[in-house]
């Protein structure tokens, strides 16, 4: 498809979400806060140099000063709101999921094992938990606490690796925490390619990547894969120039007006203390009742919704029949849980 769309003088550009993505966890229920269109490949692909690999390697950050100023000022920013690339105003306390401190603590990060950006950013193979063992080998000691993706906790995705397995090395978190409160009281991150290794960066904590994301290959990892194309010594300002103020473009998400990074991250932080000042992206607290349609006539299948939510809450969890509720027809045709999928094709069999 590349080939034919060059072949025939077609632009191509590559896209994927942004670094400040949205205001829920579940990514397929909310619309992206920022995008990267890219000329070259996927940012997160290290077999061939990307525009952001390219933008890294030769701009020229010593002379923009204003640049630098404005990237020092949203590293702060992000530090101290607590934003990131999916957004909650959860509370957690991190002491009691993590229990007191008395030593090193390090903190794994799972990821989609499946996911493009482990395929393509990570050469080598690896899962969630063999990442989990190479952490607790080389700290000895140490406490290591093993966070899943959220897409994994809230069943939007399967898991491929059973965390349960590595559960004697681990705190395994077993529900959703906030990005910015898992770094608490952290001292070392371990990743395979997860945004969370520059969030983990920005907050001066060490980061072993084990693939080659984006971030890596700048003198600011501890790189287990390294990458030949890259190796110019970047500060942290220079990368987060690069990485949240030149590379991606940002919306607004209630009238697709093109926007700053700082108009972004003021906008979710006025969000979550007044909820319409983002154009509310997150979708009704439920479907709209019709008289006929995919709820049957008189719109008799919404009757069903109360009585079916804690049958999935049994299969999954909480948030799972919080999602049902929000759009019962969406739910199952997001989810591939075998279960859930039994349960949609009965409840609504003239849906594929």
């Amino acid at each position: 498809m590349r080939d034919f769309a060059l072949k025939h003088g077609i632009p191509v550009f590559f896209i994927e979400d942004g670094f400040i993505r949205s205001v829920e966890a579940n990514a397929s229920r909310t619309p992206p806060l920022s995008l990267a269109l890219d000329t070259g490949t996927a940012y997160f692909d290290c077999r061939e140099p990307s525009d952001l690999e390219r933008l890294l390697a030769t701009y020229d950050f010593d002379s923009a000063p204003e640049l630098l100023g404005r990237a020092a000022a949203g590293i702060r920013f992000l530090l101290e709101t607590g934003v990131s690339k999916y957004n909650s105003n959860a509370k957690a306390d991190i002491e009691s999921l993590y229990g007191p401190k008395s030593g090193k603590r390090v903190l794994v990060i799972g990821q989609v094992e499946d996911d493009a950006s482990i395929q393509f950013g990570c050469l080598p193979a690896i899962t969630n938990n063999d990442l989990v063992r190479l952490a607790a080998q080389e700290n000895p000691g140490a406490q290591i606490i093993y966070k899943p993706h959220p897409d994994i906790l809230s069943r939007v995705r399967l898991a491929q690796s059973n965390p349960q397995d590595v559960g004697h090395l681990c705190t395994v978190l077993t529900q959703p925490l906030p990005m910015a409160h898992a770094f608490e009281t952290i001292d070392h991150v371990y990743t395979i390619t997860s945004l969370a290794g520059f969030e983990a960066l920005l907050r001066g904590i060490k980061v072993t990547a084990y693939g080659c994301p984006f971030y890596a290959g700048w003198g600011l990892t501890d790189d287990r894969q390294p990458n030949p194309r890259r190796g110019r010594a970047l500060t942290i300002e220079a990368l987060f120039a690069g990485a949240y103020l030149l590379y991606p473009r940002y919306f607004d998400p209630g009238t697709g007006k093109e926007v700053s990074f700082e108009e972004t991250v003021d906008g979710i932080r006025l969000y979550f203390s007044t909820p319409k000042a983002l154009g509310d992206p997150r979708q009704p607290s439920g479907p709209q009742w019709q008289a006929w349609g995919p709820y049957g006539i008189l719109g008799w299948r919404h009757l069903l919704t109360p009585l079916v939510s804690p049958v999935i809450a049994r299969i999954g969890h909480g948030r799972d029949a919080e999602n049902y509720r929000a759009d019962p027809i969406q739910f199952f045709r997001e989810l591939s849980n075998p279960k859930f999928r039994l349960i949609g094709r009965v409840l609504y069999p003239f849906d594929r």
